[in-house]
């Protein structure tokens, strides 16, 4: 199991610089963003795709610092009903999941996406109760009319390229827990499944290990986000954990994104690394650094500290004891 990075909080440096830092750290892999939320600093999709020899300095610089990819980043909403964002988030995961094919990445990191609430709506909606009717009428039809012939399209695309598409659940998507992750699964095909991120778990009340055995007994996790969140019970007891306020009104929120072992200390995070070689997963746990408490860099060292101690490097040996 690896120690990685998704790097775009080292956006201000070069792709060299970012690599040699990382690799200083004993990072051993790196999540590139190229294109969307992630945004394209290290690896500018336009300048790659189809490039030959774009490619191969890339896989000269990774070897250089013995690092490998674990996956291309490319969080946008190809679901938006404004066509043009739409089209151009399609764009970018189209391209990325080409990319990742070129590059021998096999996985994408992206969101679902999230529709209006009904063809004529110009807004996104994220539906989060049945009640009044209207509104499981327009979950209804997010699914069906939407997201399900979008992502059977998609899913195609990618299992021509052999990419698997890593799914992050997150609220204000349409896919933000591990039901709705499997629903969109059976809709499409085994190349979608989860991009496992429990700090949008934590503040749902989901508890990551029991997500991580159900989707995990579905082969369903392609990649990990290793990322924290501290519920602050005092603010969340009075006012509940849909919280709208600012993420930088630190004393105000009723939780908030944390570095790796601030959240949940060292144990719980030995035990999501355990519980995930329990269902089979042996790939990157990718840093994400979204920590408005602390600085990139620290933010990133601290967590590598803390994952370092937790990752099994070798594989399982025998179980000599049960014979």
């Amino acid at each position: 199991m690896d120690v990685g990075v998704l790097t775009v909080p080292l956006g201000d440096q070069s792709r060299a610089d970012a690599f040699e830092y990382l690799a200083g750290l004993g990072v051993n892999a790196v999540e590139l963003g190229c294109g969307g939320h992630p945004g394209d600093a290290h690896l500018p999709r336009e300048e790659f795709l189809d490039d030959d020899d774009a490619q191969s300095e890339l896989h000269d610089l990774l070897d250089e610092h013995d690092l490998r990819v674990s996956a291309l980043a490319t969080h946008n909403n190809p679901l938006h009903p404004d066509e043009a964002r739409a089209s151009e988030a399609d764009t970018e995961l189209r391209e990325a999941i080409t990319l990742a094919d070129q590059l021998g990445v096999d996985a994408v990191t992206c969101f679902s996406g999230l529709p209006a609430g009904g063809p004529n709506d110009e807004t996104p909606n994220w539906i989060t109760a049945p009640w009044p009717t209207e509104h499981a009428e327009a979950l209804e039809y997010q699914w069906e009319e939407v997201a399900i012939p979008y992502w059977s399209d998609l899913a195609e695309h990618a299992a021509d390229h052999d990419v698997k598409v890593a799914v992050e659940m997150h609220p204000n998507m349409l896919v933000y827990e591990p039901t709705g992750m499997m629903r969109l699964r059976e809709a499409t095909n085994e190349y979608v499944g989860a991009n496992f991120d429990p700090s949008h778990l934590y503040w749902q009340g989901i508890d990551p290990m029991e997500a991580v055995r159900f989707l995990g007994e579905w082969g369903a996790i392609h990649h990990v986000h290793a990322k924290d969140t501290r519920v602050y019970e005092t603010n969340a007891e009075l006012k509940g954990v849909l919280d709208t306020e600012p993420y930088t009104y630190e004393t105000d929120r009723s939780w908030l994104f944390r570095t790796v072992g601030y959240g949940h200390d060292e144990n719980h995070w030995k035990e999501m690394v355990s519980t995930l070689r329990m269902v089979g997963y042996d790939g990157a746990l990718s840093i994400e650094h979204e920590d408005s408490l602390t600085s990139s860099r620290e933010g990133l060292e601290k967590a590598v500290d803390v994952l370092q101690r937790a990752v099994f490097r070798t594989t399982p040996g025998e179980a000599y004891w049960t014979e």
